[in-house]
């Protein structure tokens, strides 16, 4: 039986390249349009989805929590300056990287000693860390959707319901505009 954080992460792939062939299909001065919201841009926000799931990849590789974030510090500006279809190959990539390192874990369940420098030391599974990340994207695609629908353009549903009947299996099929 597959571990339910091993079918969230794959829900989180499918709902971030949904997103992002959303993305695809507007005009590309959108990418970089800014607007008063959470974030200035969606580019930053794609950007800060991507640092975010490598940053808490490493950590699950075993590196600490104060070295991943100093990682994602210091790619933040790179990462921010790249295209869509260059975030879209790495973030591709990494996914990829994410979900053969969690097939390989013999225990989800693990614990992992988390020290977070801004809330404390935490015993923490695999599993929670990975529910995490899908939830931290979760987020901020919502705040990629208010950002469109501010712009005057459609968004794209990502909700894990569709992608129970849509999964990664069916990539033709075009899923609803919210």
């Amino acid at each position: 039986m597959t571990h339910t954080a091993l079918g969230m992460y794959d829900y989180h792939a499918w709902a971030n390249q949904t997103l992002i062939n959303r993305l695809k299909e507007l005009p590309t001065e959108v990418f970089r349009q800014e607007v008063t919201s959470v974030f200035p841009t969606v580019a930053k926000v794609i950007a800060h989805i991507y640092l975010v799931d490598r940053t808490w990849y490493e950590i699950l590789g075993g590196m600490s929590m104060n070295a991943a974030m100093a990682i994602f510090r210091d790619i933040t500006e790179a990462t921010e300056s790249k295209s869509l279809e260059e975030l879209e190959a790495m973030y591709t990539e990494l996914s990829q990287q994410f979900k053969a390192f969690l097939r390989e874990q013999p225990d989800l369940e693990k614990v992992i000693n988390l020290d977070n420098p801004y809330a404390g030391i935490r015993d923490t599974s695999m599993a929670e860390m990975v529910l995490q990340v899908v939830n931290h994207a979760t987020y901020h695609r919502g705040n990629v959707t208010a950002m469109l629908r501010q712009m005057g353009h459609a968004s794209v549903m990502t909700e894990y319901a569709l992608f129970w009947y849509a999964g990664e299996a069916s990539a033709d099929l075009a899923p609803a505009q919210t």
